[in-house]
């Protein structure tokens, strides 16, 4: 019953209204001070964006936003910033999603075919990266082992730069929320003129 009303809510995020104010490939661009500081102290910026989710209202704060199991029983009513803290540094991972999800509900925003393309990606390098290891544990072939530790170092490097990039995402979407950014300008498209034949 509970998988049913995950996949629900799931499926439902795919036809939300809104688009993120800042696509994924260019959060680098459009703030790289704070996509910087989210690639060198991604925990401080994790605790920092779910403070902002929650309009720095600590009470309403949930473990991994309420998603997992253990959320509501770690003790997050008598100290819910220190439980953000462990979340953040214990949990990184699903930190970065539950801020996702939570930002995603609240705003009525769905991830473009390449923000998933991306994320996809992140998680194919992770996935090739342990078979690669696994494999090099059980055979005695050099190449393997070389091949385990490259794919390590991709698997790395992906993962603290897409991390970067969506913290950088949920900050520019919050800052929007806010007020403290103008909306995007669009340009209107050349006039028409009606054709007579």
């Amino acid at each position: 019953m509970a998988s049913s009303k995950k996949m629900h809510l799931y499926e439902a995020r795919k036809s939300l209204p809104n688009l993120w104010y800042s696509e994924l490939m260019r959060t680098p661009l459009d703030d790289p001070v704070y996509c910087c500081y989210s690639m060198w102290c991604p925990c401080c910026a994790s605790y920092g964006l779910r403070g902002r989710v929650l309009y720095n209202d600590w009470s309403r704060y949930r473990c991994c936003g309420g998603g997992m199991p253990c959320s509501g029983s770690c003790g997050e009513e008598r100290c819910p910033q220190l439980c953000a803290i462990l979340e953040v540094t214990m949990c990184f991972t699903l930190s970065v999603s539950a801020t996702r999800f939570m930002l995603q509900d609240a705003l009525q925003i769905q991830n473009t075919k390449c923000d998933n393309c991306i994320i996809a990606s992140m998680f194919f390098a992770q996935y090739l990266n342990c078979i690669c290891w696994l494999v090099a544990m059980f055979t005695n072939v050099p190449f393997i082992d070389d091949a385990a530790i490259v794919t390590d170092r991709i698997a790395d490097i992906s993962y603290c730069t897409v991390c970067a990039c969506l913290q950088t995402q949920h900050k520019l979407e919050l800052d929007k929320r806010d007020g403290k950014l103008l909306p995007r300008e669009t340009t209107p498209p050349p006039p028409q003129q009606m054709s007579r034949y």
